[in-house]
């Protein structure tokens, strides 16, 4: 009995870092865009990276051909939505000052568009994890994505000004 055990828990472990070995590095990276960090610098994106897989290695004999990357970027979306929660008093409430490509969004915006466009999860899947309808999830999409192309306008320049009050 002892040893049918151990033969089970080293087939387990080498299927999970068979997985980890596959999946990681994109689930690092969709951690990375969810927290906005630097891909250089991205502690909160690795930190959220190890509690999911954590988490699928603690279920992965309970998964019964569930897709482990599925369940993993599930407990990602969840962790990263309850710690902005958490953080901020609000769901998806608040700011932080990250530098990644999509620091201009909020969280929320982050998690939809990381969602949707770069996992290409399904809009009533989103919603459904989300807790929200499939319409708010497609206008926090469209909202985040107009944000992303329309770059801000910054002051005008001086110059411009200087010569409109000489004349």
């Amino acid at each position: 009995m002892r040893q049918r055990q151990v033969v089970q828990g080293t087939r387990r472990t080498r299927e999970f870092e068979a997985f980890v070995a596959g999946a990681a590095g994109r689930l690092l990276h969709t951690a990375t865009l969810l927290t906005a960090e630097s891909p250089d610098n991205n502690p909160r994106a690795r930190r959220l990276l190890t509690l999911a897989l954590a988490h699928t290695y603690a279920c992965w004999d309970r998964l019964r051909g569930e897709d482990p990357y599925d369940r993993a970027r599930q407990y990602l979306a969840l962790r990263f939505a309850h710690g902005a929660w958490r953080r901020h008093g609000v769901l998806f409430g608040g700011r932080t000052h990250p530098s990644g490509p999509l620091s201009r969004l909020a969280p929320q915006e982050r998690l939809v568009l990381v969602l949707r466009l770069y996992e290409g999860v399904a809009e009533e899947q989103a919603a459904a994890l989300l807790g929200l309808p499939a319409e708010r999830v497609r206008t926090i999409c469209d909202r985040a994505t107009a944000t992303l192309l329309d770059p801000p306008r910054g002051p005008a320049p001086a110059v411009v000004g200087a010569k409109v009050a000489a004349s």
